[in-house]
């Protein structure tokens, strides 16, 4: 047993040791595009987040979880422009209703993403694709007092996305590549306007810290009008909740999720084993037998089998007269007409009822022979008594 103990002591140290070492590993850049707000990573989008009231001073920042249809149907639509960045768009026929509803009120959305899809795609016929015609490509503006006499250029290929299609006739131009692609577009819907990028990348983290990117991403958003609400969108990227659970640095390292499910696993089988080996089989304990009901049971049966009914009678009579002895403390003798008054007051019973059933005692007495009759009518005025005197 003391060996176990040390071994067991000697795992658990080198078991803390490692997982002190991986929590404390550097770790790898993740350079997968996520989008979500409040990821660090360089594809994350938690800068721009941080820098909306910059941006948009004294506006009010709302998260939604919610799609535009549910968000916005048979509600107010109050003064606002709406944030989509994310991997993919998707809107169906009921959230592209909403959304023109929602820019002819006054409002703007500005959407960003790599993939195109569902009816919004098909009514402005929008299509993407990415520039391999040069190794480095500059995007600039339109707008002469937006545009840059050198135009921006960014590593990673996060600018070589481009619209190869879109509906020309009601769509305006604002950002264009240096192959003469556009890359920024807006669509006007009454009141308000539409504006779509092709470059997602460009309003991440990564973008950001570059200072051309910085620039280029103020202007792009320069084009929305000031508005006391900004909604940031998070159902079209599939952002969840950030995980609060105190395993989370575990489950965010795949080491350490392996060193956790190892550990578990161990602790388990560590179990399993030591109840085979060590627990003694509970032995089945009877429970202790109730021997008055056996003797009442033996008595009750001698008494049937002799079928001693004046006996019985004589008995039960005993037993009730005591009764009325130390519960209404009466002098049973002699059973009288005053006996049978006093009995009635103390006991709140019918005169005409004590008098029967003093009677029938009396006259079973002075039998020789009780039938089962005279016992079982002697028995039920008894019971009666028990029940009319409580």
């Amino acid at each position: 047993m003391k060996d176990f103990k040390l071994y067991l002591s000697i795992a658990t140290i080198a078991l803390i040791i490692y997982v002190v070492a991986q929590y404390n590993k550097p770790s790898s850049i993740n350079w997968q595009p996520t989008m979500y707000y409040q990821d660090k990573v360089p594809f994350g989008t938690f800068i721009l987040y941080k820098q909306l009231p910059q941006l948009f001073p004294g506006a009010k920042i709302i998260n939604t979880n919610q799609n535009l249809s549910d968000l916005f149907h048979n509600q107010n639509r109050p003064n606002s422009n709406y944030f989509i960045f994310s991997k993919k768009v998707d809107l169906n026929k009921n959230d592209f209703t909403e959304m023109a509803n929602y820019i002819k009120s006054g409002n703007s959305i500005f959407i960003s993403a790599f993939e195109w899809e569902g009816l919004m795609a098909d009514t402005l016929d929008i299509q993407t694709s990415s520039e391999y015609q040069k190794k480095n490509i500059g995007l600039n503006f339109t707008n002469p007092r937006l545009k840059e006499h050198a135009d921006y250029k960014f590593d990673r290929y996060i600018d070589i996305q481009y619209f190869s299609s879109f509906d020309t006739t009601h769509a305006e131009v604002l950002g264009k590549n240096d192959i003469g692609h556009a890359n920024l577009l807006r669509f006007s819907f009454g009141k308000g306007s539409l504006y779509l990028c092709a470059n997602p990348e460009l309003f991440t983290n990564f973008g950001i810290l570059n200072k051309k990117g910085a620039d280029y991403v103020a202007k792009a958003l320069s084009y929305l009008p000031p508005q006391p609400n900004i909604y940031w969108d998070e159902f079209q990227n599939g952002d969840i909740p950030e995980d609060d659970s105190p395993l989370r640095v575990f489950f965010s390292n795949v080491s350490l999720q392996w060193a956790y499910y190892l550990s578990l696993s161990s602790l388990v089988i560590f179990i399993l084993y030591e109840m085979k080996r060590r627990q003694r089989i509970i032995p089945v304990i009877e429970p202790l037998q109730n021997s008055t009901v056996d003797f009442v049971t033996v008595v009750g049966q001698v008494y049937y089998e002799q079928r001693n009914n004046l006996n019985i009678a004589q008995k039960k009579t005993l037993y009730f007269l005591e009764y009325l002895r130390t519960q209404y403390y009466l002098k049973t003798t002699p059973l009288d007409e005053d006996f049978i008054e006093r009995l009635a007051q103390k006991t709140g019973i019918d005169p005409d009822f004590a008098r029967e059933i003093i009677n029938h005692i009396k006259y079973v007495n002075v039998q020789n022979q009780v039938t089962d009759n005279e016992l079982i009518y002697l028995n039920h005025l008894i019971q009666q008594f028990y029940t009319k005197s409580r």
